[in-house]
């Protein structure tokens, strides 16, 4: 089968690779119709983390199950299914409460991050098969492909963020960063009641992806940056609460300046292996409250799968550009580049 492999920075190919073969009696094999870049998948395009001599890469992806193990009760071949990025056993407390972080037996496990294969690829080995995969039938069979790749990482990273933020009906929030995740998440948070979404990112393009949905833009190359476009928009005050969604030191820094005392700091975006140097005596006299998440994928789906399958959740406008998945080079430097034309890439697989 063909696979999208990272061989070193700025370095990815398409090699012809085993093929995916059944992980265990709880396990199935997924033929992968669509795949997705994800913003965490730079990190290795970048050469921030080592892919040894070659690490097949990806951790999205729906596409249709073609083998399936014995002990698989959810899901059968030729079901139509999204994929968790996040793995757990399935079987511990952890993740029976939908949360693979918790996961207790050998968990969690990303998909294309040597741990597990790659999602970017004809096919995926997917353990304990009736955690992972989530069929999509009856009332959610009309969720389109592209909602779906977002339900597998996105979305749910951009609503816990929005969750974790705790802010109360009518508040104003602050989203730093505005790719996918933090565009799922300005979404998410007007749709859990925010009054105002200030939307920050150096993309002119980006912001006014984010204002369609309802957001305020926040230009960070402004004077004063985002602290002080967030400031001036509270009346010197500053954000109940902030969700960064970057993670990078300076992004960092400015959601932590912009806010307000007693506020939260709900923090989804990947930091690189470089310490981050945290202001801890600010945060302790602003009596700050940090959260950190990796979401919780299957957790959120009780929630988000309604709302999408409704339309409560709207999906579009994340997705920019489609690749086949022979053009792999050509789609990570498209989503490398950071422009704000291409927030988003799909794999057409098959």
């Amino acid at each position: 089968m063909r696979a999208a492999v990272i061989t070193g920075a700025h370095s990815v190919r398409v090699d012809d690779v085993p093929d995916a073969v059944l992980p265990g009696p709880d396990g199935a094999v997924v033929a992968v119709q669509k795949s997705a870049i994800c913003g965490s998948d730079l990190h290795f395009y970048d050469g921030d983390m080592a892919v040894g001599d070659g690490l097949r890469i990806g951790h999205e992806a729906v596409g249709t199950v073609v083998e399936v193990g014995p002990d698989v009760r959810t899901v059968k071949v030729g079901d139509r299914v999204l994929v968790s990025s996040v793995a757990g056993c399935g079987a511990c407390v952890g993740c029976a409460e939908g949360d693979p972080i918790r996961c207790r037996n050998g968990g969690p496990k990303v998909f294309g991050a040597g741990q597990l294969g790659g999602a970017q690829a004809e096919a995926l080995a997917v353990p304990g098969a009736d955690f992972q995969l989530r069929k999509l039938a009856n009332e959610l069979a009309d969720i389109s492909d592209d909602a779906a790749l977002l339900l597998t990482d996105n979305l749910p990273t951009g609503w816990i963020a929005a969750r974790k933020a705790d802010f109360k009906p009518g508040a104003t929030v602050a989203v730093v960063g505005l790719g996918a995740v933090g565009l799922c998440a300005v979404r998410s948070a007007l749709l859990l009641g925010a009054g105002r979404v200030l939307a920050a990112d150096l993309s002119p393009g980006r912001r006014a992806i984010a204002e369609s949905f309802g957001a305020e833009g926040v230009d960070p190359a402004a004077s004063g940056g985002t602290p002080g476009a967030v400031m001036e928009a509270t009346d010197g005050v500053g954000a109940e609460s902030v969700i960064e969604a970057v993670g990078a030191d300076a992004t960092l820094d400015a959601a932590l300046a912009s806010v307000r005392p007693g506020g939260t700091v709900s923090i989804v975006g990947v930091h690189g292996l470089t310490p981050y140097a945290f202001p801890v005596l600010m945060a302790l006299f602003r009596s700050l409250s940090i959260r950190t998440t990796t979401a919780p994928i299957q957790q959120t789906w009780r929630e988000l799968l309604p709302l999408v399958a409704s339309g409560r959740m709207a999906t579009d406008a994340i997705f920019t550009h489609h690749f086949g998945l022979e053009k792999a080079s050509e789609a990570y430097a498209a989503v490398a580049a950071r422009s704000g034309d291409c927030i988003k890439t799909v794999f057409d697989v098959s």
